[in-house]
């Protein structure tokens, strides 16, 4: 199974032209929007649901401020919104865990990152784990309760965004590949063999 994976495209999705149509999911890891208005994020899901994909999996980033506590009703059998939860797909489990910034004020996320389930084979978080694929300027950004949490339960994937200067985009560590695809000025894609 090919996937797709996107992050951080801060509204200008449809600047993606080059996508590659030889895969069977994409998977964008939040910021969909540049302001967090409702408006953005519709533009977004309109996009997104319009992909040639089999399935399409997304969750929110920090910048997406209108899917705080969002149910979002309406989407096709094959578009999947994430958010602390998980979807099975020919087998293969995903689960997202958005990154809102009242979240973080309240101190959710080493609980949220507590609940990600043991056997995850793909897991979508917004952030980066401590150490991987999170350094800007010489500064590791990433969190600490969540590079415990995959280094406990080694998902096969572990697709994220949120922080732009990273020089590399993947790695392999402890058995368990990431990916970080918040390149650029809005974003990149990884191709993956899942």
């Amino acid at each position: 199974m090919r996937l797709i994976h996107l992050s951080d495209t801060h509204g200008l999705h449809e600047q993606l032209l080059d996508l590659p149509k030889e895969a069977d999911i994409v998977a964008h890891t939040g910021d969909i929007t540049e302001n967090g208005t409702i408006e953005e994020a519709e533009g977004f899901i309109e996009w997104f649901c319009s992909l040639p994909y089999r399935h399409k999996i997304f969750i929110a980033g920090n910048h997406d401020l209108c899917l705080y506590g969002a149910n979002i009703e309406g989407l096709p059998d094959n578009v999947h919104y994430l958010c602390n939860e998980a979807i099975t797909i020919d087998g293969i489990k995903f689960y997202g865990v958005p990154m809102f910034l009242q979240d973080d004020l309240e101190g959710n996320f080493p609980d949220l990152y507590s609940r990600i389930p043991d056997d995850t084979d793909v897991l979508l978080t917004h952030q980066a784990p401590l150490g991987i694929l999170d350094e800007q300027d010489g500064i590791n950004f990433g969190d600490y309760y969540l590079y415990k949490r995959v280094i406990e339960i080694k998902p096969k994937y572990h697709l994220f965004g949120h922080l732009h200067h990273t020089e590399k985009t993947r790695m392999t560590f402890r058995g368990v590949r990431f990916s970080n695809a918040a390149g650029g000025k809005y974003g990149r894609f990884e191709l993956l063999k899942i």
